[in-house]
């Protein structure tokens, strides 16, 4: 199957369990990929029929800056659970890195949730 992915967007947002962590914004790199069918943008070499990620990491965006979740499970979640609206799409997969959180590492998570 055919996918649409967005690579190492940077968000600034106040996620985090202590109240320090969300009362300062700090940077998140997210890992996007979409899977669908992109037989009929191929054929029709029409944006329509193609799936943009222009709205998606818009979406992305808005969402960061303006709510704040405790953690970072919540708020991938909340993207994937808007991603699959789109009935086009089968299957997402999502990776959020916590980048400027520690200084010897950098924790995140992988989500992968497919619509039913």
């Amino acid at each position: 199957m055919d996918y649409v992915f967005i690579e190492d967007l940077k968000v600034k947002g106040r996620q985090g369990v202590g109240s320090m962590e969300r009362q300062v914004e700090h940077f998140f790199n997210l890992w996007l990929k979409m899977w669908f069918d992109a037989r009929p943008a191929g054929e029709s070499d029409n944006l329509r029929d193609a799936l943009d990620y222009r709205p998606v990491r818009q979406m992305i965006i808005d969402l960061m800056q303006n709510e704040s979740f405790h953690l970072i499970e919540q708020l991938g979640e909340v993207i994937c659970a808007n991603i699959l609206n789109d009935k086009r799409i089968a299957k997402v997969e999502l990776i959020i890195k916590k980048t400027d959180l520690l200084t010897d590492c950098v924790p995140g998570i992988c989500i992968t949730r497919e619509n039913i």
